[in-house]
């Protein structure tokens, strides 16, 4: 068995028994691993270490039940926390903010009967046997609005807000631009009348469920990694292309991200290098300024994804085959989403030893495999160091902001200080 797959089974061995007192050590001595090596295995497989994914998944779960109606005391009683303030407490660490405010921002959600939900699939030309079941997110969550998986090949949506159908024609010219351009993407099941929709007092669409699943962490950072950052660079690449098919449609927002760094991550993070001895040199901010803001004006703008961290990222047969969670659409500098892609995939193995010796080679392969299906200009080229520096400043300067992230935190302050050592072998990329 794959390491991965042991992993794998420790963690649905935890869903099975969240309930119960799980510890590293039994989820060790099943695998066979010692205590240490399990651990380390786990957190890189995970992102975090063992006690720390096992309390998610209670807080996840807890909220999952007090969603749908349970008295919140109960819930997390029966999920190993000692009162209500302590599941509170440990909420509010994990996700910024209390558990009512977080189901708070779920769409509000109509209820329909099996009944009601067989009669609308009547429009479409499937088999009428199928199986309807709610959608789950991969925490455990029920999906928010009004969502049904229709057997193992559909998704079946409609939308309760004026605000919910814009994003849905937004979001079906996004499908077939992608579609368009080779990927995979959730377009619209004809009707049998021919529409892409139903419409009456509701929208209803049916779409087919995306193929692929994200890259492994082994796989980002094996033998091959170079190989795959290069593929990484490449869906990109066509990806960049297929928005720019779209971005006179969409009206999006314009982003500036010289105007962000200087005007608020910068200032903040000259502030702590100073309390915290971060070791960034003064230098280094002096440069950022000049060179950046030399450059800045140089650089490409267009709609972007905004979030391609790996878990984004669909493969299927060693290929990028789509792109998931476009939540917001703007404008910005190309390069955002290249390196905002690498920093993703560096920020997942976070205190795995040994990783940040094998990123540079990672990033590489991304911007190589980028410049050879959409040329980077010379401007872009020059800029690469000073873009991941904008996005990692950023991180530092949020995360600080957040009480409960202190391991986070100091974690994107490493990532900062790995990427300003690293100056050099960056810029000789190209």
């Amino acid at each position: 068995m794959q390491t991965s797959d042991i992993i794998k089974s420790g963690m649905a061995y935890i869903e099975d028994n969240l309930k119960a007192d799980i510890t590293a050590a039994e989820l060790a001595d099943m695998a066979g691993y010692s205590l240490r090596h399990y651990r380390c295995l786990f957190a890189g497989e995970a992102g975090m270490p063992v006690a720390a994914y096992i309390g998610k998944r209670r807080l996840d779960r807890a909220l999952a039940e007090i969603a749908g109606g349970r008295r919140a005391v109960d819930a997390a009683l029966e999920y190993g926390f000692d009162t209500y303030a302590g599941f509170y407490k440990a909420f509010r660490r994990m996700y910024g903010g209390s558990p009512k405010n977080y189901l708070s921002k779920m769409e509000a959600t109509k209820m329909f009967t099996e009944k009601e939900l067989r009669d609308i699939l009547t429009n479409w030309d499937i088999p009428n046997d199928l199986p309807i079941l709610d959608v789950y997110i991969m925490d455990g969550t029920r999906a928010a609005g009004n969502v049904w998986a229709v057997g193992e090949d559909y998704i079946l949506k409609t939308f309760v807000s004026e605000n919910d159908r814009e994003m849905y024609f937004k979001n079906l010219k996004l499908a077939k631009a992608l579609a368009a351009r080779g990927f995979a993407a959730s377009t619209p099941v004809p009707l049998k009348s021919g529409e892409e929709y139903l419409e009456g007092e509701k929208i209803f669409v049916l779409t087919r469920g995306v193929s692929g699943c994200p890259l492994s962490k082994s796989e980002r950072f094996g033998e091959n990694r170079r190989e795959f950052g290069r593929k990484y660079g490449k869906g990109l690449a066509r990806l960049h292309k297929a928005l720019m098919d779209i971005e006179g449609d969409m009206q999006p927002d314009e982003k500036n991200l010289l105007q962000d760094v200087i005007g608020w991550a910068l200032p903040k993070v000259c502030e702590m290098n100073a309390r915290l001895k971060m070791g960034l040199p003064e230098s280094f901010f002096e440069d950022y300024t000049g060179s950046f803001g030399a450059l800045f004006d140089e650089l490409p703008k267009q709609l972007v994804h905004g979030d391609p961290n790996p878990c984004n990222i669909l493969f299927d047969g060693g290929e990028v085959t789509g792109f998931i969670n476009f939540d917001w659409y703007a404008r910005n500098i190309r390069l955002w989403d290249i390196c905002y892609c690498s920093t993703g995939i560096l920020s997942e193995w976070r205190g795995v030893g040994g990783i940040y010796e094998k990123w540079p080679s990672i990033l590489e392969g991304i911007l190589q495999g980028y410049d050879s299906v959409n040329p980077l200009t010379e401007a872009e080229k020059q800029a690469v160091f000073y873009v991941l520096c904008s996005i990692q400043m950023t991180c530092v300067a949020h995360f600080d902001s957040l009480e409960g992230y202190e391991e986070l935190a100091k974690t994107n302050r490493e990532m900062l200080k790995l990427i300003v050592e690293n100056e050099a072998k960056i810029k000789q990329i190209f």
